[in-house]
């Protein structure tokens, strides 16, 4: 079976792509970090075309996004509207014209109107029901990044206390998050890929734990971890509120829990993040 993973260096792309391979599926990997010619805004794109071609499976992972610290600062401009539209409207086209199963990867902030980021998911959400594909909405999914210029929180933490001893934080981390980890997030997106005719674009599929973590829980965590590989660093909180997500709490459907559930506690996962990251450090 010929899987095209779209976003295949992204963060959940990469261990998707990892976790598909080593299951013996026959990986298409499409991402622009492997070069123009892979770039999904470029219109028509010929290697595109080539690849939804062959497959016979797509996972359409690939957005211009990264953490809150990355949207906070980029999701108002032209460019990060620009690029996620003209991605959109190639690649649901595709989709339609090769009339490919497929998943897409929606976000939690879809409904959240006042931000670019969450209307621009929305839009791919009409897209993939009028196709008749499957959407899914990730929950704070973590796990070793390649592009660490846009990590999210938990890798973004760990790097800062490598680095500079200091955990600086963008808000007072009150808010709370549904974490996710990245391994966890490859069963179930196999388990949709295998399970595709018992949902329809009008299943709410989210992929989450069910459990919620205050990001200040988290940076104490990896405080700790620290701790007992004998570095002493400082966790600083700001004194602002989240101003990215807001704090917003969708409520997750529990359908997809009939065949999956998530294995990996946050306490866990974090470690296991943390024990892989510090291999570059020592």
């Amino acid at each position: 079976m010929r899987v095209l993973v779209l976003g295949s260096e992204g963060q959940v792309g990469a261990y998707l792509t990892e976790y598909l391979n080593n299951k013996g599926y026959e990986v298409l990997e499409f991402d622009v970090v492997n070069g123009r010619h892979q770039d999904m805004t470029v219109i028509p794109n010929a290697e595109l075309h080539r690849k939804m071609m062959l497959a016979d499976f797509v996972f359409f992972l690939a957005f211009d996004v990264g953490g809150s610290h990355y949207l906070k600062k980029y999701q108002h401009t032209f460019q990060f509207i620009d690029n996620n539209t003209r991605l959109m409207a190639q690649t649901f086209g595709l989709i339609e014209k090769y009339k490919k199963p497929f998943i897409f990867a929606s976000s939690q902030m879809s409904n959240m109107s006042y931000s670019p980021y969450g209307v621009l998911k929305r839009v791919g959400e009409l897209y993939t029901k009028s196709l008749q594909g499957l959407i899914v909405k990730f929950w704070n999914v973590y796990g070793i990044e390649k592009d660490m210029e846009k990590a999210h929180v938990i890798t973004d933490f760990i790097k800062k206390g490598f680095e500079t001893g200091t955990i600086n934080m963008m808000t007072d981390g009150t808010e709370q998050r549904e974490f996710l980890y990245a391994e966890d997030c490859c069963e179930a997106l196999e388990t949709l890929m295998l399970q595709y005719s018992e949902f329809t674009s009008d299943n709410e599929l989210h992929i989450t734990t069910g459990v919620y973590t205050s990001i200040l829980e988290i940076s104490r965590q990896i405080q700790t971890l620290f701790k007992g590989i004998g570095k002493e660093v400082t966790v600083t909180p700001a004194a602002s509120k989240d101003e990215v997500q807001k704090d917003a709490r969708n409520i997750p459907d529990p359908y997809i829990r009939k065949w999956w559930d998530p294995k990996t506690t946050v306490l866990d996962g974090v470690t296991k993040v943390f024990e892989e990251m510090r291999k570059d450090y020592d």
